[in-house]
């Protein structure tokens, strides 16, 4: 039985479950904290102070028991961005996190949240494969030993052969000693030992006693950080806006996704706008305190649940843990590696790529896979911003083409032979005459085939002398197709083709005579009943002929 609440009662039966899921969770979440810190250029601090404010304030106001959260990677991408536009002023990039931490509480007092969930499966597959590759490409300087390059992804692209050149060996060694434990870690030590952290204690170990010139983290400050004071100037909220709205729908969806993984894992249900609101006071206090903005993380919230977590006293318990660490973690932290980071970091980008639907890719749909595509690579090569954007519309034209085909294909214009519609007619009749044309429109209609249902039906009208349009399998029709009825009626008039309306009623009947559709027909023309249809058209029919 799925619980529609969360729990608000806490058994001491769940204690030992939840500090071994949240000890678990912190050794996993601390590399990979390092990491995202040093990749922004805020510094290994800021990443871990990102984990504890977030994961505190996530636990505590959120929606989901179990779920935990931290700096994602598509969130710390996004602060590259801001921090490159912001570069001389890094009160003014915070600023930017606080308004998106403002946004998210804004779409979870609105009652928006499980709206967020609505992406499409493509757009979101190009967007997290994107954010995949633009990890793995920003992380292969630090790899190689190098300084970082000018210019973005292209001008670190551009200074690989140079980079190749002038590697420093021994980070390459220890980056690859790194690497290879991530990949191959056994499964079964992982609940134990999880493969992040091992990969950082072995490739510390190396350059301590072997690879000395490594670079590595150097001097941490071990004191609480310095508040970050908003900047408030008309000028830059205006241009905030953007980036902040980013920041807030990157979190928002992965956010609600790692609430689904949780649900799917322990078979509560979470409560997506307090969510929200969660995350965004999450994000405000990240702002506050000069951090990394979060979201909830589906592979945190997999190692939590799997240890034993099954309440926000292990997400709590995560962030104090790390909060202990970095009060006296200078020390510890100096002698990591910076090619170990990069590791890890090139690890978690090539697990965010969708290989799952990547490896189907011949299987998708044309417009569904250009939406992806798209996505792709325009987050990697323009920005974030653009991406959602451009995948957004491109995904609406898509939806609305796919709609098209189906709701046309359930639509039958069809020419009723006389000799089997009129039964019992003249023996006159001329056998091969079909005088009555009947569309059946059945299921749902919206914009999407409006048009083209158009110029299909109206083109058949013209053949007939009356037209008998049935909605007995109309299911809903909006107001694009409601209008395109009017359009058919006033191009049967056109061409003297008498119109019959049959089995009209419902929400059907309540949009097109609230948008007054059929002002051109008198009220005989509305008909219940196939035989009364019958019998009006057999009238029409000879008062024409009169």
């Amino acid at each position: 039985m799925i619980r529609n609440r969360l729990r608000l009662s806490y058994h001491p039966r769940q204690l030992s479950g939840d500090v071994f899921g949240g000890l678990t969770t912190a050794a996993t979440v601390l590399p990979v904290s390092l990491a995202y810190g040093v990749a922004t250029g805020l510094g290994p601090v800021a990443g871990m102070y990102g984990s504890i404010v977030v994961g505190l304030c996530a636990s505590i106001f959120g929606g989901s028991a179990a779920r935990i959260a931290f700096p994602a990677a598509a969130m710390v991408v996004g602060m590259i961005v801001v921090l490159t536009q912001h570069a001389s002023n890094a009160a003014e990039a915070f600023t930017i996190v606080m308004l998106a931490g403002l946004i998210q509480i804004a779409l979870g007092v609105l009652r928006i949240g499980r709206f967020v969930t609505y992406t499409p499966y493509s757009m979101i597959a190009g967007f997290t494969s994107g954010i995949g590759i633009t990890i793995i490409i920003i992380q292969t300087l630090p790899f190689l030993g190098v300084a970082s390059a000018p210019g973005g992804l292209l001008g670190i692209i551009r200074s690989w052969p140079q980079a190749v050149l002038s590697l420093n060996l021994h980070a390459v060694v220890v980056g690859l000693a790194a690497l290879a434990i991530c990949v191959f870690w056994p499964r079964r030590f992982r609940r134990f030992a999880p493969e992040p952290l091992v990969a950082l204690i072995v490739s510390t170990a190396l350059a301590a006693l072997w690879l000395r010139d490594a670079p590595v983290i150097g001097q941490l400050p071990t004191a609480l950080p310095t508040l970050q004071m908003p900047v408030l100037s008309a000028g830059l909220l205006v241009s905030a806006i953007q980036p902040a709205l980013t920041l807030a729908l990157i979190g928002s969806v992965n956010s609600l996704v790692a609430c689904l993984v949780a649900d799917s894992l322990t078979r509560a249900r979470h409560k997506s706008n307090r969510e929200l609101v969660g995350q965004g006071i999450a994000n405000v206090a990240a702002g506050v305190l000069g951090a990394l903005p979060g979201a909830g993380s589906t592979s945190g919230t997999t190692v939590n649940i799997r240890a034993g977590g099954s309440s926000p006293v292990s997400g709590a318990l995560c962030a104090l843990v790390l909060l202990a660490l970095i009060l006296g973690l200078g020390r510890i932290a100096e002698p990591i590696p910076l090619a170990a980071l990069a590791a890890i970091l090139i690890k978690t980008g090539w697990d965010i790529i969708d290989w799952r639907l990547i490896t189907r890719i011949r299987y998708v749909q044309r417009d569904y896979l250009l939406v992806m595509l798209l996505t792709l690579c325009v987050t990697v090569f323009v920005d974030l911003v653009t991406a959602i954007v451009l995948g957004l519309i491109v995904a609406g034209f898509a939806r609305a083409r796919e709609a098209e085909r189906l709701e046309l294909g359930r639509v039958i214009s069809v020419p009723v032979l006389d000799r089997a519609f009129f039964s019992g007619a003249d023996a006159d009749v001329d056998q091969f005459s079909a005088r009555v044309g009947l569309v059946d429109l059945r299921g749902q209609f919206s914009f999407a085939s409006a048009n083209e249902l158009a110029w299909r039906v109206g083109s058949d009208i013209e053949e007939h002398e009356v037209v008998i349009f049935d909605f007995s399998n109309t299911i809903h029709m909006d107001d694009s197709a409601a209008l395109v009825m009017e359009r058919l009626i006033t191009a049967a008039g056109a061409t003297n083709t008498e119109c019959i309306v049959l089995n009209l009623s419902g929400t059907v009947s309540d949009t097109l005579k609230s948008l007054n559709v059929f002002r051109r027909l008198p009220e005989e023309r509305f008909v219940n009943g196939l035989d009364d249809a019958r019998e009006l058209a057999k009238t029409l029919l000879d008062d024409d002929s009169e």
